[in-house]
């Protein structure tokens, strides 16, 4: 009866956002339009949108449940960076700045940014291959966390719900495109918030509530955090690095904190709101909104080692191994009455739909208006740019629901693989081409290069377990690279720096409401 229940309302949200995104269907008639809402979003809905694309299943089901149980009530630092630096800092640092410079070189994208910047048709094409390929196993942990609650709390089958959602990702976005993700995101901010503040509220009540648990939870770290004081072995045996885990657990606060500011999903959210003045206003809600979304999923995790004092539970062992993916699906439907556990049912999922919908519509633009773009004038065949952008939003999918399948790993190892190379490709030429004037072609492509050659390199000689360490080191190199290199090349052409530097001219005012 309860699973019926669930499917029920869960049947009435989809219906829901598939009349928005019809509604929004309508009134898409550009690719700008279709990408960035037309510019025209004011600070509410950009500030929701941010948030929303910012917290998904990854972190209530992924980063609550392994992180929560590896590392206590110590996973609240990654709160306060999440708060402060990925959001507060990004939106003060970079969200004006960032559409008015995009709004002059007429960008679209994070590869026609690039490209505008540094006059690179070639760090386009490259930009917009690695947007499209390091998304899909960012997308793919999304459906993974979103299905592991499905298979818990509707009794779907893990492949049937992953079906499922890739169906509604797939119809609801390639008809409505960004300006659907954006109202809809409203309405699923909404949501979230009062699911996380009955989700705490209820999970707090544990033996005394919230001060005597959080006392409880620091008072032992070697059981309550107990991947806190191990210290993990990376690297084949001839060239072995010993890393305490208190190092892991401030490259995951870094990765999640710095790293929002170069995903393309995240700066889109500033290309697309309505002008530099609505940026203090949208600032302060996402604030609100990331203290409130990361504090709710990252302390619940942190209790589940006051809820299990015997260890896992048999419920997420598989195959012999404890799974911590399926930890926070177990423990909101056995310590959660069942009436609330629809809420969070509903919470859970209105996150990852975002995050999707986000994920889905940067990758697909990477092909259609970045790739295709770099040889086609998307201004001159804006019909065949938004067909191609629908055709590859089906594809890319398709990819992540492939990966997604065949459980290729846990996920939070798959979101930080995704987020340290991106950050590590785009950081550094994306924070340098706004504020340094003398940062040249020759010092963006180095980064990128360190960026994308340091992630490989060391995802593949540290594996899984040094995975977090790797994206760190990948998203700080290129740092270091890009003033280096610039520094010892010609400057680049005045009129170069004139375009992306100068006042904004009425002609790209306009431009930016294309």
């Amino acid at each position: 009866m309860n699973q019926l229940l669930h499917a029920a309302v869960v049947v009435i949200y989809v219906l829901i956002m598939l009349g928005v995104g019809y509604w929004c269907m309508r009134r898409t008639k550009s690719v700008g339009d279709f990408f960035l809402g037309g510019r025209t979003l004011g600070p509410w809905m950009s500030a929701f949108a941010y948030g929303t694309t910012y917290f998904s299943a990854v972190l209530f089901i992924g980063y609550a449940g392994k992180l929560g149980w590896g590392f206590g009530i110590h996973t609240l630092w990654i709160v306060v960076g999440n708060t402060l630096i990925g959001t507060l800092l990004a939106w003060k640092l970079l969200a004006g700045r960032t559409r008015t410079m995009t709004a002059r070189l007429n960008a679209l994208t994070m590869p026609e940014f690039l490209r505008a910047r540094y006059d690179s048709k070639g760090m386009q094409i490259i930009s917009s291959l690695v947007v499209f390929v390091f998304l899909v196993p960012y997308s793919a942990s999304v459906y993974m966390g979103l299905s592991y609650l499905f298979e818990k709390t509707l009794g779907l089958q893990y492949n049937e719900a992953l079906i499922f959602l890739a169906a509604l990702t797939g119809v609801y976005l390639v008809m409505g495109g960004y300006l659907a993700v954006a109202v809809s995101d409203f309405i699923r901010g909404i949501i979230e918030f009062f699911g996380v503040l009955i989700m705490v509220f209820l999970l707090a009540q544990w033996q005394g509530g919230f001060v005597h648990t959080a006392t409880e939870l620091m008072g032992n770290p070697a059981v309550m955090s107990p991947a806190l004081t191990q210290t993990i072995v990376l690297g084949p045996p001839e060239m072995q690095l010993p890393v305490p885990g208190s190092v892991i657990l401030i490259s995951l606060i870094l990765i999640t904190s710095f790293g929002p500011m170069a995903l393309p999903q995240m700066v889109q959210k500033f290309y697309s709101i309505r002008s530099t003045a609505d940026v203090r206003r949208a600032m302060i809600v996402a604030g609100f909104f990331a203290l409130f979304m990361s504090f709710g999923a990252y302390y619940s995790g942190a209790l589940t080692h006051l809820y299990y004092p015997d260890g896992l539970p048999d419920g997420i062992i598989e195959n012999g191994r404890p799974n911590l993916d399926m930890l926070m699906p177990h423990f909101i439907t056995t310590m959660l009455p069942h009436g609330f556990v629809l809420i969070i049912l509903l919470l859970v999922f209105s996150a990852s739909m975002s995050s999707l919908s986000s994920l889905v519509l940067v990758s697909s633009s990477a092909i259609a208006i970045d790739l295709c773009g770099a040889f086609i004038d998307r201004h001159k065949n804006q019909k065949q740019t938004m067909v191609l952008m629908r055709v590859l939003c089906a594809v890319f999918v398709a990819l992540s629901l492939i990966l997604a399948m065949v459980k290729v790993d846990v996920i939070v190892n798959l979101m930080v693989m995704s987020w340290g190379t991106l950050a590590g490709v785009f950081l550094a030429p994306y924070i340098y081409g706004l504020f340094w004037k003398r940062t040249t072609r020759q010092g963006a492509f180095a980064g990128i290069f360190s960026g994308l050659s340091c992630a490989v390199i060391l995802f593949l000689l540290w594996g899984k377990n040094g995975i977090p360490l790797a994206g760190a080191i990948t998203m700080f190199l290129p740092m270091l690279v890009v003033p280096a290199v610039s520094l010892m090349t010609a400057p680049p052409s005045k009129s170069l720096i004139d375009a992306a530097f100068g006042d904004e001219s009425p002609a790209a005012s306009h431009s930016s409401r294309i």
